[in-house]
């Protein structure tokens, strides 16, 4: 019942939001961003917790800016996937554009897979949609939503225009299948993990136990690894789906010294695209949680 329940609120709000002129549906968003931002305290902490971390040279208000800002693109992020059922090619070219994209058509082209790093940065929903869109479907690397009706409804927004998900409860085989066909999957790498799952590197000047799967499977299989990211650009008034050039995984007789350069390398390269655009990452995730052994929690 609670499940039936939580799935019809759901579906009528995003075909509310869906019928609403877009700029429209951005404010109306704006005005629940707000909300959320003033009545869920403990995610506003962890935020400010993280923007003390990350940007400590910051003022404290600078950084309370940012914070808010993260709460209204995280409110149009919401608008754009309850319309993405109406993109088309056409009704998007106004307001979204690629850059770097001969990057994935370059890697694509070797043959041999390309991942793509990326993050809960920017519009990150949008990206993979967009990009499948244009015609370069991609795999996503997801966790399945509890209530299996709303995954089902989330699950089919996704995939409408050839994308496909890799569950993480068979996320070994899949990930390898798609990329020895050449296929290309997105990877986010920016959460907390746990060891053996994950390895600490420099995030921000802080360890952070960061996810290693992409760099082993880079250098298993010799897939490209490429960042890419739909940013908000504010002068421009558009999205701006970006590729940067390939990062190298190191392929020595050391394995393990392998996947932990790529690893670092890749959690650098990151860092770089969130200091761009610090507005548009995920703040109020607590990914310095898992510490190192011995040290004391930083939340």
């Amino acid at each position: 019942m609670l499940e039936n329940l939580e799935y019809g609120i759901v579906v009528a709000v995003a075909s509310c939001l869906g019928r609403m002129p877009r700029g429209v549906a951005r404010v109306f968003s704006g005005c629940i961003a707000f909300v959320v931002y003033w009545c869920f305290s403990r995610l506003r902490r962890v935020g400010m917790r993280n923007l003390e971390l990350a940007l400590p040279e910051l003022p404290s208000e600078t950084r309370k800016r940012i914070l808010r800002r993260v709460y209204v693109h995280l409110g149009w992020q919401l608008v754009e996937f309850c319309r993405m059922t109406r993109y088309t090619a056409e009704n998007t070219r106004d307001w979204i554009r690629t850059e770097g994209l001969e990057h994935f058509v370059a890697a694509q082209a070797r043959g041999k897979g390309v991942l793509v790093l990326t993050g809960h940065l920017g519009a990150w929903e949008l990206s993979s949609f967009y990009h499948s869109l244009m015609g370069y479907p991609m795999g996503m690397l997801i966790r399945r939503l509890d209530n299996r009706r709303l995954d089902e409804y989330v699950h089919r927004i996704r995939c409408m225009h050839g994308n496909f998900v890799l569950s993480k409860d068979d996320f070994g085989r899949g990930l390898l299948t798609a990329i020895h066909a050449g296929g290309a999957v997105g990877m986010l790498i920016d959460t907390n993990m746990t060891p053996p799952r994950g390895e600490f590197v420099k995030f921000f000047g802080t360890d952070a136990c960061t996810g290693t799967g992409l760099a082993h499977v880079a250098r298993q299989t010799g897939a490209v690894v490429l960042p890419g990211f739909m940013l908000w650009e504010p002068d421009e008034g558009k999205y701006v789906l970006q590729f940067g050039p390939e990062i190298e995984i190191p392929h020595t007789a050391d394995r393990g010294a392998d996947i932990l350069e790529g690893t670092r390398r890749c959690t650098a390269e990151l860092e770089r695209w969130i200091r761009r655009y610090p507005d548009q990452w995920l703040w109020i995730h607590r990914r310095w949680k898992t510490r190192p052994g011995g040290e004391t929690g930083l939340y």
